[in-house]
């Protein structure tokens, strides 16, 4: 999955004191777009890409990475904007790069929505002590935010329930999928988006695996369930283009094996579960 970087090492740990090096990289968005460079690593170093004011993000390896708060004075040669939400289909980027770009654009989508106190509107100031936006005024403290979701494998007489959504965008096939609501466990989502979107119940909901998706800041939860009673599919055609039960033979996989549904649905043709 796209957070498993092994044997790179992640550390989010927030460092409100930490400068850059000369071996520090600095990303620098546009939107949602990501200044890339040409070569073997992706990301600008400090010398390359002079951006003024930085923020400290994390560190992967021994390497500090930054968010550039101003427009650089010039960018390097050759270097382009790229939509982080189709890197993971860019050919020259590794995982490892790819999980970098999608965690910092969280971040970065945080400190954009949250320039200025929802309570009483005055702007906001960066925490010293953690990842935190301070407001001045009333005092509030705003952390970065999860969004909870679920990943449900639905099975049936050793079949597994395909769907691919409603956006034509999306060409490859996917599993149910849903964010929690208020009030709502994690299993509790779980009957509600398969009923929602297919007309079918479930029981035997088992644990299977997490990930972060930085894309809708998620964190999700993946979760296989049995049908319960009637397999009859009624699909919601607000949410799916289509929902078919698939034998294993006929289980076609993304085109890459980034997402946790990915997972899901390759364990489940290969037997593992």
């Amino acid at each position: 999955m796209m957070q498993d970087i092994f044997p790179h090492h992640f550390d989010n740990h927030y460092d409100s004191l930490k400068k850059p090096d000369k071996n520090s990289r600095i990303l620098y968005f546009s939107d949602e777009n990501l200044l890339l460079c040409p070569g073997i690593d992706p990301f600008p170093r400090q010398e390359e890409l002079p951006a003024g004011k930085v923020t400290y993000l994390f560190t992967m390896d021994s390497t500090a990475y930054f968010l550039a708060n101003e427009n650089p004075s010039h960018i390097p040669a050759g270097a382009l904007y790229f939509p982080v939400k189709k890197l993971r289909f860019h050919s020259r980027l590794v995982q490892k790069d790819i999980f970098i770009a999608w965690t910092a654009l969280q971040i970065v989508r945080w400190m954009r929505d949250n320039q200025f106190c929802g309570s009483c509107g005055e702007k906001t100031i960066p925490s010293p002590l953690e990842r935190a936006l301070l407001c001045p005024h009333c005092g509030r403290t705003i952390y970065p935010r999860l969004n909870p979701a679920i990943i449900a494998g639905v099975t049936w007489n050793d079949k597994l329930l395909l769907t691919r959504y409603a956006d034509h965008h999306i060409s490859f096939y996917a599993l149910i999928a849903g964010f929690t609501e208020i009030g709502e466990t994690l299993e509790g989502t779980v009957r509600r988006e398969v009923k929602e979107e297919t007309g079918l119940s479930v029981k035997n909901i088992r644990y299977y695996k997490s990930q972060p998706w930085a894309s809708a800041s998620d964190i999700l939860a993946g979760f296989f369930c049995e049908v319960d009673g009637n397999p009859h599919i009624t699909r919601d055609p607000a949410e799916l283009s289509e929902a078919f039960w698939a034998e294993k033979k006929d289980i076609i996989l993304q085109p890459d094996d980034y997402s946790l549904t990915n997972e899901m649905m390759r364990v489940f043709k290969e037997g593992q579960i």
